[in-house]
Protein backbone atom coordinates (compact mmCIF):
# COMPACT_ATOMS: atom_id res chain seq x y z
CA UNK A 1 0.00 0.00 0.00
CA UNK A 2 1.55 3.47 -0.93
CA UNK A 3 1.84 5.95 1.91
CA UNK A 4 0.33 9.13 1.00
CA UNK A 5 2.06 12.27 0.96
CA UNK A 6 -0.53 14.75 2.21
CA UNK A 7 -3.37 12.94 4.33
CA UNK A 8 -6.23 15.76 4.50
CA UNK A 9 -7.20 17.71 1.14
CA UNK A 10 -9.33 20.83 0.85
CA UNK A 11 -11.59 22.99 -0.66
CA UNK A 12 -12.43 26.63 -0.25
CA UNK A 13 -15.58 27.13 -0.41
CA UNK A 14 -16.25 30.91 0.62
CA UNK A 15 -14.49 33.79 2.66
CA UNK A 16 -15.53 31.84 5.86
CA UNK A 17 -16.33 28.18 4.88
CA UNK A 18 -13.89 25.11 3.74
CA UNK A 19 -14.09 22.08 3.18
CA UNK A 20 -11.31 19.32 4.71
CA UNK A 21 -11.48 15.68 3.22
CA UNK A 22 -9.73 12.64 3.12
CA UNK A 23 -8.93 11.85 -0.45
CA UNK A 24 -7.48 8.09 -0.53
CA UNK A 25 -10.70 6.57 1.47
CA UNK A 26 -13.51 5.36 0.06
CA UNK A 27 -16.60 7.16 -1.02
CA UNK A 28 -18.63 5.19 1.47
CA UNK A 29 -16.56 6.41 4.58
CA UNK A 30 -14.93 9.50 3.20
CA UNK A 31 -16.37 12.36 5.43
CA UNK A 32 -16.90 16.01 4.41
CA UNK A 33 -15.11 17.94 7.42
CA UNK A 34 -16.45 21.40 7.58
CA UNK A 35 -14.65 24.16 8.73
CA UNK A 36 -16.56 27.85 9.73
CA UNK A 37 -14.78 30.97 10.53
CA UNK A 38 -16.32 32.70 12.99
CA UNK A 39 -15.60 36.02 14.80
CA UNK A 40 -15.03 34.86 18.71
CA UNK A 41 -14.69 30.81 17.66
CA UNK A 42 -14.42 28.62 15.25
CA UNK A 43 -16.49 25.41 14.35
CA UNK A 44 -15.83 22.50 13.14
CA UNK A 45 -18.74 20.02 11.74
CA UNK A 46 -17.76 16.28 11.87
CA UNK A 47 -13.94 15.16 12.17
CA UNK A 48 -13.26 12.55 9.61
CA UNK A 49 -11.82 9.05 10.90
CA UNK A 50 -8.85 10.34 12.82
CA UNK A 51 -6.21 8.16 10.65
CA UNK A 52 -4.12 11.27 11.16
CA UNK A 53 -4.15 14.12 12.87
CA UNK A 54 -7.01 16.88 12.13
CA UNK A 55 -6.13 19.44 14.29
CA UNK A 56 -2.41 19.65 12.55
CA UNK A 57 -4.17 19.72 9.33
CA UNK A 58 -6.01 22.36 9.90
CA UNK A 59 -3.71 24.21 12.47
CA UNK A 60 -3.13 27.15 10.10
CA UNK A 61 -7.28 27.67 9.83
CA UNK A 62 -7.66 27.99 13.66
CA UNK A 63 -6.44 31.07 15.17
CA UNK A 64 -8.91 31.19 18.11
CA UNK A 65 -11.04 28.87 20.16
CA UNK A 66 -12.86 25.93 18.67
CA UNK A 67 -16.06 24.05 18.64
CA UNK A 68 -15.79 20.36 17.05
CA UNK A 69 -19.24 19.46 16.57
CA UNK A 70 -20.87 15.93 15.70
CA UNK A 71 -23.48 15.41 13.63
CA UNK A 72 -24.23 11.99 14.99
CA UNK A 73 -21.50 9.42 16.39
CA UNK A 74 -20.57 6.60 12.95
CA UNK A 75 -17.06 6.32 13.21
CA UNK A 76 -16.38 8.24 9.70
CA UNK A 77 -17.91 11.46 11.67
CA UNK A 78 -15.92 11.08 15.19
CA UNK A 79 -12.65 10.14 14.42
CA UNK A 80 -10.79 13.34 15.31
CA UNK A 81 -13.30 14.43 17.75
CA UNK A 82 -10.83 13.63 20.80
CA UNK A 83 -8.20 16.23 19.55
CA UNK A 84 -10.28 18.72 20.50
CA UNK A 85 -11.52 20.59 23.74
CA UNK A 86 -14.74 21.16 23.31
CA UNK A 87 -17.27 18.77 21.70
CA UNK A 88 -20.47 18.74 21.13
CA UNK A 89 -22.89 16.21 20.14
CA UNK A 90 -26.83 15.31 20.35
CA UNK A 91 -27.93 13.62 23.83
CA UNK A 92 -29.30 10.92 21.88
CA UNK A 93 -25.64 9.90 21.17
CA UNK A 94 -23.71 11.30 23.71
CA UNK A 95 -22.88 8.16 25.83
CA UNK A 96 -22.05 6.74 21.81
CA UNK A 97 -19.37 9.41 21.73
CA UNK A 98 -18.15 9.20 25.24
CA UNK A 99 -17.94 5.35 25.26
CA UNK A 100 -15.85 5.35 21.46
CA UNK A 101 -19.53 3.41 20.46
CA UNK A 102 -19.46 1.06 17.52
CA UNK A 103 -15.62 0.66 16.58
CA UNK A 104 -13.99 1.48 13.58
CA UNK A 105 -14.79 -0.18 9.60
CA UNK A 106 -11.73 0.32 7.73
CA UNK A 107 -12.18 -2.93 5.60
CA UNK A 108 -15.28 -4.24 4.14
CA UNK A 109 -15.18 -7.48 5.95
CA UNK A 110 -15.29 -5.43 9.47
CA UNK A 111 -18.60 -4.67 8.33
CA UNK A 112 -19.89 -8.79 8.27
CA UNK A 113 -21.61 -9.92 5.53
CA UNK A 114 -25.33 -8.87 7.01
CA UNK A 115 -23.41 -5.26 7.45
CA UNK A 116 -22.20 -5.38 3.80
CA UNK A 117 -25.18 -6.57 2.13
CA UNK A 118 -27.16 -3.50 3.77
CA UNK A 119 -24.97 -1.55 2.24
CA UNK A 120 -25.08 -3.05 -1.14
CA UNK A 121 -28.47 -2.85 -1.03
CA UNK A 122 -28.38 1.06 -0.25
CA UNK A 123 -26.59 1.26 -3.55
CA UNK A 124 -22.59 1.53 -2.35
CA UNK A 125 -20.20 -1.27 -4.62
CA UNK A 126 -17.88 -2.42 -2.59
CA UNK A 127 -16.03 -4.71 -4.38
CA UNK A 128 -12.55 -4.34 -2.74
CA UNK A 129 -11.80 -4.99 0.44
CA UNK A 130 -9.45 -2.45 1.47
CA UNK A 131 -11.84 0.97 2.00
CA UNK A 132 -8.00 2.78 1.86
CA UNK A 133 -6.09 3.36 -1.20
CA UNK A 134 -3.50 4.17 0.38
CA UNK A 135 -2.10 4.79 4.54
CA UNK A 136 -1.05 7.88 6.55
CA UNK A 137 1.84 6.62 7.33
CA UNK A 138 4.56 4.34 7.13
CA UNK A 139 3.50 0.82 9.71
CA UNK A 140 -0.20 2.12 9.80
CA UNK A 141 -2.50 -1.24 10.81
CA UNK A 142 -5.86 -0.64 9.71
CA UNK A 143 -6.69 -3.30 12.00
CA UNK A 144 -5.47 -1.88 14.90
CA UNK A 145 -7.15 1.76 14.52
CA UNK A 146 -9.74 2.27 16.89
CA UNK A 147 -12.17 4.87 17.43
CA UNK A 148 -11.19 7.21 20.36
CA UNK A 149 -13.49 8.26 23.66
CA UNK A 150 -14.59 11.51 23.17
CA UNK A 151 -16.84 12.59 26.26
CA UNK A 152 -19.07 15.40 25.14
CA UNK A 153 -18.36 18.87 26.77
CA UNK A 154 -21.88 20.16 25.44
CA UNK A 155 -24.52 17.98 24.60
CA UNK A 156 -27.34 19.50 22.32
CA UNK A 157 -31.22 19.47 22.08
CA UNK A 158 -33.45 19.96 18.82
CA UNK A 159 -33.69 24.02 19.17
CA UNK A 160 -30.31 24.88 20.68
CA UNK A 161 -27.86 27.53 19.38
CA UNK A 162 -24.39 26.90 18.21
CA UNK A 163 -23.06 30.75 18.50
CA UNK A 164 -19.60 31.51 16.89
CA UNK A 165 -20.09 35.16 17.34
CA UNK A 166 -21.02 36.63 14.14
CA UNK A 167 -23.01 33.66 13.12
CA UNK A 168 -25.18 31.48 15.10
CA UNK A 169 -26.44 28.13 13.83
CA UNK A 170 -29.97 26.23 15.08
CA UNK A 171 -29.38 22.81 15.98
CA UNK A 172 -32.37 20.62 14.09
CA UNK A 173 -33.11 16.96 15.68
CA UNK A 174 -33.10 14.93 12.46
CA UNK A 175 -33.07 11.29 13.07
CA UNK A 176 -33.90 8.33 10.89
CA UNK A 177 -29.85 7.82 9.64
CA UNK A 178 -29.08 7.43 13.25
CA UNK A 179 -30.72 8.63 16.46
CA UNK A 180 -29.09 12.12 17.49
CA UNK A 181 -28.56 12.76 13.65
CA UNK A 182 -28.54 16.74 13.94
CA UNK A 183 -28.07 19.51 11.20
CA UNK A 184 -26.83 22.98 12.05
CA UNK A 185 -29.40 25.87 10.37
CA UNK A 186 -28.41 29.14 9.78
CA UNK A 187 -31.37 31.00 8.75
CA UNK A 188 -29.90 34.47 7.69
CA UNK A 189 -27.81 32.91 5.40
CA UNK A 190 -30.17 29.60 4.54
CA UNK A 191 -26.96 27.24 4.66
CA UNK A 192 -27.88 23.87 6.41
CA UNK A 193 -24.96 21.66 7.75
CA UNK A 194 -26.75 18.32 7.22
CA UNK A 195 -24.43 15.35 8.25
CA UNK A 196 -25.65 12.17 7.05
CA UNK A 197 -29.73 12.84 7.34
CA UNK A 198 -29.78 13.90 3.44
CA UNK A 199 -26.66 14.20 0.90
CA UNK A 200 -26.72 13.70 -2.80
CA UNK A 201 -25.57 10.20 -2.80
CA UNK A 202 -27.26 6.71 -1.16
CA UNK A 203 -28.89 7.33 1.90
CA UNK A 204 -28.61 4.73 4.78
CA UNK A 205 -31.58 3.82 6.43
CA UNK A 206 -31.24 0.20 6.84
CA UNK A 207 -28.49 0.14 9.54
CA UNK A 208 -29.12 -1.12 12.65
CA UNK A 209 -29.62 2.27 14.62
CA UNK A 210 -31.90 3.18 11.85
CA UNK A 211 -35.77 4.24 11.79
CA UNK A 212 -37.78 4.65 8.99
CA UNK A 213 -40.62 5.95 10.67
CA UNK A 214 -38.20 8.85 11.87
CA UNK A 215 -36.34 9.35 8.76
CA UNK A 216 -39.75 10.40 6.91
CA UNK A 217 -40.73 12.86 9.79
CA UNK A 218 -36.69 14.20 8.93
CA UNK A 219 -37.45 14.59 4.97
CA UNK A 220 -40.79 16.30 5.58
CA UNK A 221 -38.81 18.68 8.06
CA UNK A 222 -36.32 18.94 5.65
CA UNK A 223 -38.35 19.55 2.52
CA UNK A 224 -39.85 22.41 4.18
CA UNK A 225 -36.61 24.16 5.54
CA UNK A 226 -36.08 27.59 2.60
CA UNK A 227 -32.20 26.11 2.56
CA UNK A 228 -29.84 27.81 0.10
CA UNK A 229 -27.39 25.43 0.07
CA UNK A 230 -26.85 21.91 1.50
CA UNK A 231 -23.54 20.83 3.09
CA UNK A 232 -23.66 16.97 3.61
CA UNK A 233 -21.87 14.59 5.90
CA UNK A 234 -20.61 12.95 2.18
CA UNK A 235 -20.57 13.90 -1.64
CA UNK A 236 -21.11 17.49 -3.60
CA UNK A 237 -22.99 20.37 -1.63
CA UNK A 238 -26.32 21.40 -3.48
CA UNK A 239 -29.28 23.39 -3.55
CA UNK A 240 -32.53 23.82 -2.91
CA UNK A 241 -34.27 21.51 -5.87
CA UNK A 242 -31.91 19.16 -5.24
CA UNK A 243 -33.04 18.85 -1.81
CA UNK A 244 -35.98 18.44 -2.86
CA UNK A 245 -35.67 15.65 -5.29
CA UNK A 246 -34.04 13.96 -2.69
CA UNK A 247 -36.81 13.91 -0.33
CA UNK A 248 -39.40 13.41 -2.56
CA UNK A 249 -37.52 10.26 -3.94
CA UNK A 250 -37.06 9.10 -0.41
CA UNK A 251 -40.51 9.64 0.75
CA UNK A 252 -42.25 8.71 -2.59
CA UNK A 253 -39.84 5.21 -1.94
CA UNK A 254 -41.71 4.65 1.58
CA UNK A 255 -45.36 6.23 0.22
CA UNK A 256 -45.13 8.94 2.39
CA UNK A 257 -45.70 12.55 1.48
Amino acid sequence: MQIAEQWFHRKRVDDDITLIFEPHVHPLIRCNVWHVRGRDRDLLVDTALGLASLKEAANDLIDKPLLACATHTHFDHTGGMHEFDERLVHAAEARHLAEAHGGMKLRTSDFGEKGKKALEDAGYVLDTEELLDAYPHAGFDPGAHVLEPAPPTRVLEDGDTVDIGDRAFEVIHIPGHSPGSIGLWEATTGILFSGDAVYDGPLLDNLEESNIDDYIVTMERLRALPVSVVHGGHDPSFGRDRLIEICDQYLAKWGAG
